[in-house]
């Protein structure tokens, strides 16, 4: 197990946002002039904690690890924990897998096929869950005011942004339009970074964008309607993502992983219980201008991972051809992780 020490970096909302939950990216640089403070757990008593590094990517999904090292929730539980920024998944899993770093955090659709694919990775931990109200919930489908679509049934024949195809958010609009009776196949995914969905938007070169908070909100002040929760209504309570570690660290250090999925929980129910902070936390690893923080809508915070939505995940990736097999649901996730 290797633990690198590398600081958290404040980068602009533009380029942190580009890629959620999985995509290609390389882990952050060290930070230079105006970088957030490092997200390091140890402070005075490092010499008694195990210090551990977790990959994490800057969204609102994780704002619950952050309060958890900020209120001293991993200390508590034996670990000093440093959060390493990187673009997205692409850049986590190989350095969970070479134990370059001991967690990671991902979206579970990118874990799955991972999976599927023979990668020893398993959730360990729950992450951010849908809020189950498609009107307001930390993802949505955005169209012109003056649209013609009024439901996610009326995208067949269209050009619909996602930020990553064959992935969490594809899937889900996917399986939605499904549901609604719509010709999926006569859908034009293509792909967009969500920085640039709203301009694209806006432009008249798609239809539709699938956005995710901050931009939900960005898209709504700019004028632009919601009209499908693709992470609230396709799947019951959607448990989006999670913190990932290998098979190999599990079989190594099962009371480490027992420390860091319980301090986890801790720190999921933590901002549960308090929202304010959850979204005062933002600030200390994101650029999200404080005014959008006021107005978006958070994710929930569950401290078990939701296993039928896993379940059906990865139905709805076998449907797409993504994945040849349903992994099964031990592969997928440690006993006491989910529920």
């Amino acid at each position: 197990m290797f633990t690198r020490r590398l600081r958290t970096v404040a980068v602009t909302a533009a380029a942190l946002f580009a890629l959620t939950g999985c995509g290609s990216g390389s882990p952050s640089e060290e930070a230079g002039d105006g970088s957030a403070p490092a997200a390091d757990g140890g402070s005075g008593g490092a010499g008694e904690l195990t210090p551990i590094e977790v990959g994490v990517i800057p969204i609102v999904d994780v704002a619950s690890i952050y309060l958890g090292v900020d209120e001293g929730i991993f200390e508590k539980h034996g670990l000093d924990v440093t959060l390493t920024l990187a673009q997205g998944g692409a850049a986590i899993v190989p350095a969970v897998q070479s134990g370059q770093m001991d967690f990671g955090f991902s979206n579970v659709a990118s874990l799955i096929i991972g999976r599927d694919a023979g990668l020893p990775l398993k959730i360990v931990a729950t992450g951010p869950q849908s809020t189950g109200n498609g009107e307001d919930d930390a993802a949505g489908i955005m169209v012109p005011a003056d649209s013609d679509i009024q439901g996610v049934e009326d995208l067949e024949g269209k050009r619909v942004a996602v930020n990553t195809l064959n992935n969490i958010n594809h899937a889900t609009t996917y399986e939605g339009i499904k549901q609604a009776g719509g010709a999926v196949e006569n859908v034009d995914f293509v792909e967009v970074g969500f920085p640039d969905m709203q301009a694209q938007l806006e432009a008249g070169n798609v239809d539709a964008i699938t956005a995710v908070e901050p931009f939900v909100t960005m898209a709504e002040q700019g004028g632009a309607r919601n009209i499908y929760g693709f992470f609230a209504e396709p799947v019951k309570d959607l448990s989006v993502s999670g913190y990932f570690t290998t098979d190999q660290m599990m079989e190594q250090e099962p009371e480490l992983v027992e420390q860091f999925t319980e301090a986890m929980k801790e720190s999921q129910q933590y901002a549960t219980d308090h929202p304010d902070e959850a979204k005062a936390i933002l600030s200390s690893y994101t650029s999200i201008d404080p005014e959008i923080v006021e107005e978006l809508t958070m994710p929930l915070f569950p401290q078990l991972h939701n296993i039928a939505s896993l379940e059906r995940m990865a139905e709805i990736l076998q449907e797409m051809g993504l994945i040849e097999e349903i992994p099964a649901t031990g592969d997928l996730m440690v006993d006491g992780a989910g529920q």
